[in-house]
């Protein structure tokens, strides 16, 4: 019975390791990210720099304050300030964006973080942000003004849409230093090799038309 109870409590251990564990946690003060050492074998994260040779320009950026581009054909752009921005990010499990919507129109597409949660904050303009739970499917959606703030669940698929005639500005803190983003359209009309027509056009009920021309306008995103 006792060694029963003694994996039970092991196996509960390491499911709760499992559950918490998105990046790694650090072990001392900082891990400075630098390139990977010749021959090495990548694992997870990045390799460290000798602390004696850590710099202030290693946990530091700029430029965070310039508007960036929206001419594209979303009216969006996101400036992510992740580990490979911010080498001193490394281990820490956090990361930053800027992101900038041209007036009325502006979109970040639906997306998902696959390793991280979001959390927006506004700080210019209005936005219509939402986002979507797993099957059944669910939609929560709320308009947001400046000094609004929203979660966006890890994983969960979710947008921002600028419904006002000016310009918007918000902010995002992100729960990975490198949170990766999979953009829903592109993922499935602009993957390559692009994924057999056929599928697409019976996935979302459209003709094998429909579908190729979507392939060739985001084959080039």
């Amino acid at each position: 019975m006792k060694a029963f109870h003694f994996l039970v409590l092991l196996a509960l251990a390491v499911a709760f390791s499992f559950v918490s564990a998105f990046d790694p946690s650090p072990l001392q003060d900082f891990c400075v990210a630098i390139p990977e050492p010749k021959n090495a074998v990548f694992v997870n994260g990045k390799f460290c720099k000798n602390p004696n040779l850590t710099v202030a320009g290693d946990f530091s950026i700029s430029g965070l304050n310039i508007p960036a581009f929206t001419g594209n054909r979303v009216g969006s752009n996101v400036t992510l300030v992740n580990v490979d921005k911010i080498p001193g990010l490394n281990t820490l499990g956090i990361s930053l964006a800027r992101l900038d919507f041209a007036p009325y129109g502006g979109l970040n597409p639906p997306h998902t973080h696959p390793r991280a949660t979001e959390i927006l904050v506004v700080m210019e303009g209005t936005l219509y942000v939402g986002f979507v739970t797993s099957n059944p499917n669910r939609l929560f959606t709320k308009v947001l003004y400046p000094g609004d703030v929203f979660v966006f669940p890890i994983g969960l698929i979710h947008f921002q849409f600028n419904i006002a005639k000016t310009n918007a500005v918000a902010f995002a803190a992100l729960s990975s230093q490198n949170p990766g983003v999979i953009t829903i359209a592109n993922a499935i009309f602009g993957p390559s090799p692009p994924i057999n027509p056929d599928v697409l056009a019976k996935a979302f009920q459209l003709d094998n038309y429909t579908v190729e021309k979507l392939q060739k306008l985001f084959a080039n995103a």
